[in-house]
């Protein structure tokens, strides 16, 4: 199983994002919409305006996924078809790729067509400022930084996790960036609660977002990008955000594009000015189609790196691990010398000290023993990022 468990869970990853490209979101019965709806009841019994209460609701949210995921993994560690099956499964579930264009698309036709009302209306789908107020820039604006942001959160990040860590990482990802979503904003609510669902969701994101801004520098030219200028904004940019992690994607996606992200974002109640990223004018309705076309393109990146990630890194970490385990338990070493018997050395005919080469098996490696056993809609939505 050691050998093919790679196998199935690349093969999953590759066969769940082509579900959630073909197919999209469910949409009825979405699991991660009723993860939200458990984790909802959850937070209404432990809510307590403090950062403990906030701890608890976390780990008892994401541990009961990655839970499930540890024990499927466990269940299946016989059955490869039956791995590749879930992993697929999860994959599609957790994606929101397909979801996240077609929403960019349909803005960007909304705006062209001048039907403001329509539009706002449609932002609530991507994002959680208030679109009273905005006009066709600023509703470009905004939909360019979601699509920017949730490619990390919504194909990059889960494609990593899935990759690394199988089933239970793409679920417990999942239920740590939906949690960010409901409790992870800045309200009188959960301003302590959510803190440390909202540190996980950072710090579980710190690698794909980056992972996300040197893809989307590496793409531009398929949306006739300049691959130069967003190497140049994302690394001028990048950390002006207050975010540790949306800045790395809206840089380099607002290099990638020529355009000028960031400013006054209206929220319900608040308000947050955001640095300006990126040179040029303010995004337009023509520039929502280039975006989709390079987030596309990112998660076809991602997918490639993620489905290679078990057969090579993965399955050499994996072999030096054991490795290294057996190293320090003595499992797999050769036979102990009986209580009160001499042994002779390897190359003289001298009589060693009892114990002494008993010493020497207990610290080399045997033989590699058996395989260790190893939630809806877009990321973020109605976050208030």
């Amino acid at each position: 199983m050691r050998r093919t468990a790679p196998v199935a869970n690349a093969v999953g990853l590759v066969a769940g994002y082509a579900l959630d490209r073909l197919l999209g979101d469910p949409r009825r019965w979405h699991p991660v919409a009723g993860f939200g709806q458990v984790a909802g009841a959850l937070e209404r019994r432990l809510h307590r305006p403090d950062r403990t209460a906030g701890a608890a609701f976390t780990a008892l949210a994401v541990g009961g996924p990655v839970a499930l995921g540890v024990a499927a993994t466990l269940a299946t560690r016989h059955r490869p078809v039956s791995r590749a099956v879930l992993v697929a499964a999860g994959t599609w579930t957790v994606l929101g790729g397909r979801t996240l264009r077609r929403e960019a698309a349909i803005m960007g036709r909304t705006l062209r067509d001048g039907d403001l009302p329509a539009a706002r209306e449609r932002l609530g789908n991507l994002c959680g400022r208030d679109p009273s107020t905005l006009d066709e820039s600023e509703l470009a604006r905004a939909t360019v930084e979601s699509v920017a942001e949730n490619t990390s959160d919504a194909v990059v990040a889960p494609l990593l996790w899935g990759a690394v860590a199988g089933l239970p990482g793409l679920l417990g990802y999942r239920a740590a960036n939906t949690l960010d979503a409901m409790v992870g904003h800045r309200s009188e609510r959960y301003a302590r609660f959510g803190t440390p669902s909202a540190r996980l969701d950072d710090l579980l994101n710190l690698v794909p977002s980056r992972l996300t801004g040197l893809l989307t520098i590496a793409v531009a030219p398929v949306a006739h990008g300049d691959r130069d200028r967003a190497w140049r904004v994302w690394r001028r940019d990048r950390n002006d955000h207050p975010s540790p992690n949306a800045g790395q994607c809206e840089a380099a996606m607002a290099g990638a594009l020529g355009v000028r992200l960031g400013g006054r974002n209206r929220y319900f109640g608040r308000s947050e000015v955001r640095p300006f990223l990126g040179d040029g004018p303010r995004p337009e309705a023509r520039h929502l189609k280039r975006a989709a076309r390079i987030s596309s393109a990112v998660g076809l990146a991602a997918l490639g790196l993620a489905a290679a990630y078990p057969l090579t890194v993965g399955r050499l970490t994996g072999a030096v691990a054991r490795r290294g385990v057996r190293a320090v338990t003595g499992r797999g070493a050769g036979p102990v010398p009986a209580r009160g018997t001499v042994q002779r050395g390897p190359s003289t005919n001298r009589s060693l000290p009892l114990g002494a080469e008993r010493g020497r098996w207990a610290g080399r490696p045997g033989p590699v023993g058996a395989e260790r056993g190893r939630v809806g809609r877009i990321a973020g939505r109605g976050s208030g990022r």
